[in-house]
């Protein structure tokens, strides 16, 4: 390996005299990796890093220090970022946050050396800079202003027994009037006495820096960082002294620039609340919450104490035109936003009276406990659409509609187009669509062109998503404003009939399903329907479509929920003909090979990847039905033994064969169990055979629960219970890891939203160690811990990067599950609040309070609750029957979306109860709390002296 201690940086001869840069940084590398500087400069790469300088390294005390050197003329200026690299310099890993920017005094003669003293930026580094953080936390410490450029030395080395070195530390957190100093043992650092002290400059990006002279023989120094309030009380930062040694003493003009990271503070933690954007009820939407109401959640939130608003996904999902489309999950477009969502009388100042009242009517008859999705999306693009006659013209051709057509054409002309085709075929199959099915820009072209008869449409699905738009960026730009971060929700799929799948359909893999494996919230497994992702194409041009995305989300929210994060690293994959997501395999993984299987002594593939069919399991499973069953879907090969029809041999058939027979009165059976036994016996397999290679074989999920497992010789039953587990649990660790490292750097670059990671379910080992290395905010709810020896979560154990959070949108709320299970609940009251007597059966307010409590003082960066479990600390808001505010059945593929809080959010706003009850909460944890009027305290009322 060739290696580059030191380059010049001039590319022309020049008799003026150079400055010697050198870098130098603390990194724990593994074996074959090396840190390499690159820059936006010659020298340092151009921004290349096959041609950034290699830095060596060196054993200093406990640290391993690289380091590297460049000749540079004074007034030099550039970008650079650190990278780990293998042999051949391909990137392993790379610094979060802003690239650091350099700057060589121009006031430098030359001859001088100047040390730059980093520290590696991680990713939880670079959180201060995402914008919940930036443009709405700390919003006001980001206005500070700029006292002196970047780079500049307000001293100068001209003696050759001290050393200038300049102190810099990034303070996100500001407070109005506040300073920073640096103090330490030299003089010049005013021996730790504020007043004596190195007050430093703002010089933008949160960073402060100033530097001083200080002599050689002070060293090695110690030194702190501090916050002075104008009043005068000081904050040191938290830790250990800083300190700084000379490694050689030279007779050169010497120049040393500490870049010291983050101010080390208390870590900043904060509270919010979720809730799905339907589930909301104000006095003004029609049906379904809407995004105007968002204004009077942030105003709820604010009052409340809560810096976050958590929602499910907003994006269309009208695929089916029916109530199937209320889950979120199923974009129709990953871009285009949810017409659901949409105020109608906002769309004009000037209503006619007619539409006026039939808003008004509108508004009673679907104000029902529950969302009537297909009544209220017809009604809100029926008075859509007479208003849109009226003012289209008005609207299509005025500046800020020109502007938001401009900036979105890219998806919003195919997504007008495939509403158009949708509903002209009656479909969203883009198949059945004939030659429009396979898309073109030629064929977009003609179909939204002003000359085609059905403009009109095309234009009103425009006007609607510029309503929309203009709507969701007025309520972002209230929640920030007010410091409350808006949080959306990233799916991890999209409908197979989509507009991206009909537009992109190189990038997803169209005869495959995403699903997940059994866990806590199936033990079926899920099976999504969403085809899964050709990362291969995707990787192409850099994950284009996943970086679009993002940008799209970046307009409206502050931090976004990253679903099922595990599917970056690998996605369980399931046929298309599945309807279960039992029977599937990871992708990507290192499947059993043939040869693997058959030095083990494994041989009889067919019957292992078959389903085993014996006449004693038909027997058992359906008793007397079973010759039903037989005749009808299985044929005896040999004598007790069976294989299915080639007509009913996938999940789907069978379906489609019972429905047949049902609808023929010919099934004496329930529909539903007889499809039930009759999946169980087609999954009765040990292997799964790689449908694109037969020579490759997949464990099937819990193969030791299959009688054709059981039925296996102890040989043959040990080998591939050893492979099952080496499969699921070991061999694939290295793969799925580069396989995030590839893809989720990608969307965290692509926006500056914080985010956070949705981490249920199966977890593989390297899950947890690459959300830390990128700065992503798991989750964890109590209920499902993560530690398989314990039954429920320890808040007061969790991670800093962590939400924490009693229940989410995918289980039960709290008061169900309080209330669902009896022995649960004893053995929660015993092990958790530490009482060995019979707990109440409702979940008063007092065991809310509990749990609550328990959450907001866990160490977690956020305490989210949803809004359900928050109005459960108030006993009137507890009247509904507690399975009613279920979100969603993880369970149920067809689950109805349709939850609704039975309280107006203006009602909400009037209870200063139940705000003074969380904010107390929320504030006596330690937890920020966002500026807002003070709310009257009212004691809480105790339950038991356990509680207090």
């Amino acid at each position: 390996m060739m290696n580059l201690g030191s380059l010049s940086l001039s590319t022309t001869k020049s008799s003026k005299p150079m400055v010697s840069l050198s870098f130098s940084i603390p990194y724990f590398t593994h074996w074959g990796e090396s840190l390499l500087v690159c820059g936006s400069a010659p020298g340092l790469g151009s921004g290349n890093v096959k041609k950034g300088l290699l830095l060596k390294p060196s054993q200093q005390d406990d640290q391993l220090i690289w380091s590297g050197s460049v000749s540079v003329p004074p007034g030099f200026s550039c970008d650079y970022c650190y990278y780990v690299v293998d042999d051949s310099k391909n990137v392993l890993r790379s610094e979060f946050g802003m690239k650091r920017k350099l700057v060589v005094p121009e006031t430098l003669t030359g001859g001088e050396s100047v040390h730059l003293r980093d520290l590696w930026q991680s990713g939880d580094q670079a959180l201060p800079f995402r914008s919940a953080f930036k443009d709405v936390i700390f919003r006001h410490s980001f206005d500070v202003k700029v006292e002196k450029p970047l780079g500049v030395f307000m001293n100068k080395s001209d003696q050759d027994d001290s050393v200038v070195v300049q102190f810099k530390i990034c303070c996100p957190d500001i407070g109005e009037g506040t300073s920073v100093y640096v103090l330490g043992t030299p003089a010049k650092l005013g021996k730790w006495k504020v007043e004596n002290g190195l007050r430093l400059n703002y010089v933008d990006d949160s960073i402060w820096e100033a530097d001083c002279l200080i002599p050689k023989a002070d060293f090695p120094i110690k030194y702190r960082y501090c916050k002075v309030q104008k009043e005068g009380s000081v904050g040191f930062e938290s830790g250990g002294n800083r300190e700084l040694s000379l490694h050689s003493i030279g007779s050169k003009q010497e120049y040393i620039v500490m870049s010291d990271g983050l101010f080390r503070a208390m870590p900043w933690r904060g509270a919010g609340v979720a809730v799905p954007m339907f589930s909301v009820r104000s006095e003004d939407d029609v049906g379904v919450g809407e995004f105007l109401d968002l204004k009077l959640l942030v105003d709820w939130a604010v009052d409340s104490g809560l810096h976050l608003v958590q929602l499910l996904p907003v994006n269309d999902t009208s695929v089916h035109k029916m109530w199937w489309d209320s889950y979120p999950y199923s974009s129709l477009s990953v871009f285009a936003l949810h017409p659901l969502y949409l105020r109608v009388q906002a769309l004009s100042e000037r209503l006619p009276e007619d539409i006026k009242e039939e808003i008004q009517k509108a508004k009673k008859q679907l104000d029902k406990k529950d969302v009537d999705y297909e009544a209220t999306m017809e009604t809100k693009l029926s008075i859509a659409k007479k208003i849109f006659d009226l003012e289209k013209d008005q609207t299509l051709n005025s500046s800020s509609f020109q502007k938001f057509f401009s900036e979105n054409e890219g998806w919003l002309k195919p997504y007008a187009a495939f509403c158009f085709l949708r509903d002209f075929f009656e479909t969203s199959d883009h198949s059945q669509w004939g030659t429009f099915s396979d898309y073109t820009d030629d064929k977009l072209e003609k179909l939204i062109s002003k000359d085609s008869l059905h403009y009109n449409t095309i234009c009103f699905h425009y006007y609607i998503q510029y309503h929309l738009h203009v709507q969701l960026s007025a309520a972002a730009e209230y929640a920030r404003k007010r410091g409350v971060v808006l949080k959306g929700d990233l799916p991890i799929g999209v409908d197979r009939n989509s507009v991206d799948t009909w537009v992109y359909r190189n990038l997803f893999r169209m005869n495959t399903s995403t699903g997940a494996p059994p866990d806590y919230f199936d033990k079926n497994g899920q099976n999504w329907g969403f085809p899964t992702y050709n990362w291969e194409e995707m990787s192409k041009d850099n994950y284009a479509w996943w970086r679009a995305r993002l940008t799209q989300m970046g307009k409206y929210f502050t931090a976004y929920r990253i679903d099922h994060i595990l599917g970056f690293f690998r996605i369980w994959e399931l046929p298309a003909h599945a309807m279960t997501g039992l029977v599937g395999k990871f992708r990507p993984s290192i499947p059993l090979s043939q040869e693997e299987l058959e030095k083990e002594g494994i041989w009889d593939f067919d019957r292992l990847s078959k389903p085993y069919i014996q006449k004693k399991f038909l027997e058992e499973k359906f008793g007397d039905f079973w010759p039903f069953i037989a005749s009808n879907f299985l044929n005896e090969t040999q004598k007790d033994i069976y294989e299915f029809k080639e007509v009913c041999n996938t999940e789907k058939k069978i379906a489609a064969k019972l429905k047949s027979l049902a609808e023929k009165s010919l099934l004496l059976e329930n529909e539903d169990k007889v499809r039930r036994d009759v999946f169980d016996i087609l999954r009765n397999v040990v292997l799964i055979k790689d449908p694109e290679d037969a020579r490759k074989f997949y464990p099937r999920f819990n193969i030791e629960d299959t009688s054709s497992f059981q039925d296996l010789d102890d040989h043959s039953k040990n080998v591939l219970k050893r492979l099952y587990y080496d499969y699921y649990f070991q061999r694939q660790e290295d793969l799925w890891r580069k396989n995030a490292l590839k893809t989720l750097p990608a969307l965290l670059n692509s926006s500056n939203m914080l985010a956070c990671g949705e981490d249920l379910g199966l977890i593989p080992s390297c899950v947890h160690p690459v959300m830390q290395e990128l700065g992503l905010v798991g989750l964890r709810i109590q209920r499902m811990p993560s530690e398989s020896d314990v039954k429920f979560g320890i808040p007061a154990n969790y991670d800093y990067m962590t939400v924490c959070a009693p229940s989410c949108h995918d289980c039960s709320t709290l008061r169900a599950w309080w209330e669902e299970d009896e022995e649960r609940r004893q053995q929660y009251f015993k092990e958790v609040i530490g009482v060995d007597e019979i707990p109440p059966s409702q979940c008063v307010p007092e065991i809310t309070h509990f749990i609550l409590r328990q959450h907001v003082e866990a160490p977690s960066m956020w305490a989210i609750f949803p809004l359900q479990d928050m109005m459960a600390l108030k006993e009137e808001y507890t009247t509904r029957p507690a399975t009613e505010e279920t979100i969603n059945d993880p369970t149920n593929p067809k689950h109805y979306w349709r939850y609704r809080v039975h309280v107006t959010l203006d009602s909400l706003l009037k209870d200063t109860d139940l705000k003074s009850s969380i904010k107390n909460l929320v504030s006596s944890s330690g937890r920020s709390v966002p500026a807002g009027e003070d709310i009257q305290q009212k004691p809480r009322r105790s339950y038991s002296q356990w509680l207090d």
